[in-house]
């Protein structure tokens, strides 16, 4: 162990450490132009094209991209490859149709900065009622989340260099909160166009390297690898059993939680202008089909070349060390690749961070509490709440054995429940109105609870049907949000002359 980890674990070591201060120096970069709260929570709107597209698909796929994808494909086969398709589908669907409106949206809607924000200036809620209720879903489901991530960060320390979880979670947070607590907003999007090219990189080449090594003979390796399922490359089959239609349509419906997701909705409210966005949409569809279709692959070719996993979430872990062993070059190299699995997850736990610092800075205690508050006090506000959130995070996660997997599954079904129907009709339906929007997210939110976590008769909905959350309370919300519209009043004169606005609006040269 001791030789092992004198060899290749320093050279991976040396690479984790240049990657980790590339990302501290960023944000050291980038609080230099963070002044203003616009600034920290969405950077001024200046995105680039290319920045948004990469840092919105890094901050989605996460480390489920790198580790959870193909470990379930590795075990299941490529009937499992149905809900990297419904991802893949909702993402192109999301730039296409939402990220120009709600980006014009936000704008004329008093400038709004948040989805909470854009929420009650978009329904002219006097109240605050939209805005509380909305910071509420988002602070405690990203808790999760980012719990979530925080974890994952520490399994892959803990399997790299064989650290104690706890201290490896520790030191994955602090690194995460060193740049997002400085730069905000800038610093998360720059660091997470890094990491999404070093995910792309690393997903292009190692299969493509170990397909080499098997000689280009899958199915002679697949076998000898002790695969005997005929069907393990039929995407209507999943562990040598007919996939149920149930199972295909609950896969496809994650492509639903993304117009919901505030973390991606508010790259595109960032975007400099609308020829960007259009830049980012090739960009982004580009970068999620080759990455959700090379992670398929790897578990698809990890199964032949490195079988037998104890942890099929491992596989690309050791693919990446069995490919990169000739010599201290190819380890450091490999110790870079591997960097790509802790950027997948830093990309979505930043995000995370930065989202929850901002519905409780800006929406509750800018906007609810303390209404007179000075610019730089919320930006005070905002990196202690990052600090407080990622604390939190951590005593979520500092069980080892604890199962996160579920938990993100649940929070992503939340999230899009609760926020996408009415994302989608506050941007194409006039006639939405503000206690329809209450009733769609508290719907939304609440039916997620419901279906995954209240039992009857021993077991909850989701066991007793396998339907995902999502597929049912997408469209209840949708329908709540309908029908409370249509009973109660019409939305004033001057929401409506307002959603005129959005149609007609044209952006200045």
């Amino acid at each position: 162990m001791v030789e092992s980890f004198s060899s290749r674990g320093i050279l991976t070591l040396i690479a984790f450490g240049c990657y980790i201060v590339m990302m501290i120096c960023i944000g050291v970069y980038q609080m230099k132009k963070t002044n203003t709260t616009e600034d920290y929570f969405l950077g001024g709107r200046g995105l680039s094209g290319w920045v948004a597209a990469l840092s919105a698909q890094a901050s989605d796929m996460s480390g489920w991209l790198l580790m959870g994808l193909p470990g379930s494909i590795y075990i299941g086969g490529t009937g499992r490859v149905w809900i990297a398709i419904g991802l893949f589908i909702g993402t192109v669907l999301n730039w296409v149709f939402i990220a120009k409106p709600l980006r014009r949206y936000t704008i004329v809607a008093g400038n709004s900065m948040t989805l909470p924000e854009f929420f009650s200036n978009r329904f002219h809620d006097r109240k605050k009622i939209l805005m509380t209720i909305s910071s509420i879903v988002i602070t405690v489901f990203f808790l999760v989340y980012t719990a979530s991530a925080l974890a994952s960060g520490g399994k892959l320390f803990n399997r790299v260099f064989g650290l104690d979880y706890h201290i490896a979670m520790v030191i994955g947070a602090v690194v995460i909160l060193a740049y997002t607590f400085m730069g905000g907003f800038l610093a998360v999007c720059k660091t997470d166009f890094v990491q999404g090219a070093l995910m792309f990189i690393g997903l292009l080449t190692v299969p493509i390297l170990a397909y080499m090594a098997m000689g280009g003979d899958v199915m002679g390796a697949l076998t000898a690898g002790g695969v005997a399922d005929p069907d393990y490359l039929n995407i209507l089959y999943a562990e040598g059993q007919p996939y149920p239609l149930t199972s295909i349509l609950s896969d496809l419906a994650w492509g639903f939680g993304y117009c919901g997701m505030p973390h991606i909705l508010v790259r595109f409210m960032a975007v400099k202008n609308e020829k960007e966005i259009k830049k980012s949409t090739v960009i982004a569809t580009v970068w999620v089909l080759i990455s959700l279709g090379a992670a398929c692959i790897i578990g698809i070719l990890g199964r032949g070349y490195i079988p037998g996993l104890e942890d099929a979430e491992n596989v690309f872990i050791e693919m990446i060390q069995k490919v990169f062993a000739d010599n201290g070059v190819m380890i450091f190299i490999g110790g870079i690749f591997l960097c790509g699995i802790l950027a997948a997850i830093m990309s979505t736990a930043d995000s995370q961070l930065l989202v929850c610092a901002s519905a409780v800075s800006k929406d509750i205690f800018k906007n609810l509490i303390k209404k007179d508050a000075p610019d730089k006090k919320v930006l005070i506000v905002s990196r202690i709440t990052v600090f407080v959130v990622a604390i939190i995070a951590i005593v979520i996660a500092w069980d080892p054995n604890s199962s996160v997997m579920n938990l993100v599954s649940d929070a992503w079904a939340g999230l899009g429940a609760a926020f996408g129907p009415l994302v989608v009709l506050s941007l194409f339906w006039k006639r939405t109105n503000l206690p329809g929007a209450i009733a769609g997210i508290i719907t939304g939110g609440a039916f997620v609870v419901f279906w995954d976590y209240i039992p009857f008769g021993g077991e909850t909905f989701y066991a007793k049907t396998g339907l995902y959350s999502l597929l049912i309370g997408f469209f209840l919300s949708m329908f709540a949000i309908i029908i409370v519209s249509l009973l109660t009043k019409a939305p004033d004169q001057s929401v409506l002359d307002e959603f005129k606005k959005v149609k007609e609006y044209r952006e200045e040269a």
